[in-house]
């Protein structure tokens, strides 16, 4: 059997961006679980806070997105290697403070739990906000910050609305369309009902002046009639 090193997880990780925990004991000639956490101290990786933790890849060889993020299909991987501490990161650096939904539609898991841990521990802080709660930083100062910005986005958003009730705004484009992917053949209101949770909320006004504007009942229709 060869000696066993480290570098023999790096040479797995090349051949295979991400791999269970079972492979990389395999590439390690079959070694125990205790040996196999031994040597992965000693490699620069990171463990998936989704999928149960089972995937690891190597941190050296991948680039983080502006949110400290990863994604290799479905796996999701954070710089900061645990979610909890991912989900306060997150929250803490925000410029406006995050909603629940918000910060799902960021790291593609259930935080709420996370988020009350959070706040139980007073480790941040948590406001409503036009009927959603809003989690903020927990020092005073910062916190005034986001709620400041956080009502000038909602500020803005209604005198928008106000000067021009056909503008799109193309984050909630992009949000409908979503709903629609994962929900095809979605009425207005069901759509409306899918986006819950969003500061400001997005409103069925919003969804049906992009319903118009990108003519989506025609589409479902046309849908409807290659389906029957």
């Amino acid at each position: 059997m060869a000696k066993r090193t480290p570098n023999m997880i790096v040479k797995l990780f090349r051949t295979k961006k991400v791999a269970k925990f079972e492979e990389i004991q395999e590439a390690l000639s079959g070694a125990s679980r205790t040996t196999t956490f031994r040597y992965l101290k000693q490699v620069k990786y990171v463990r998936s806070y989704n999928h149960n933790g089972c995937y690891y890849t190597n941190s050296e060889s991948i680039v983080f997105d502006r949110w400290g993020l990863y994604s290799y299909g479905d796996i999701c991987f954070s710089r900061d290697r645990k979610l909890d501490k991912t989900v306060l990161r997150l929250v803490c650096e925000s410029e406006a403070g995050v909603t629940q939904r918000e910060l799902q539609d960021i790291l593609k898991v259930r935080v709420q739990v996370l988020l009350l841990e959070g706040v139980r521990h007073k480790i941040i802080y948590r406001e409503k906000v036009r009927g959603f709660y809003l989690y903020l930083h927990n020092d005073p100062i910062t916190r005034e910050s986001q709620l400041k910005v956080r009502h000038s986005h909602i500020t803005d958003g209604i005198s928008n609305d106000k000067e021009d009730p056909q503008q799109i705004d193309y984050n909630v484009v992009i949000k409908v369309l979503l709903v629609l992917i994962r929900q095809s053949g979605s009425r207005p209101a069901e759509v409306v009902r899918a986006l819950r949770g969003y500061v400001p909320p997005i409103t069925m006004e919003q969804v049906v002046n992009v319903f118009n504007r990108y003519s989506l009942d025609e589409i479902g229709k046309k849908k409807d009639s290659t389906d029957s």
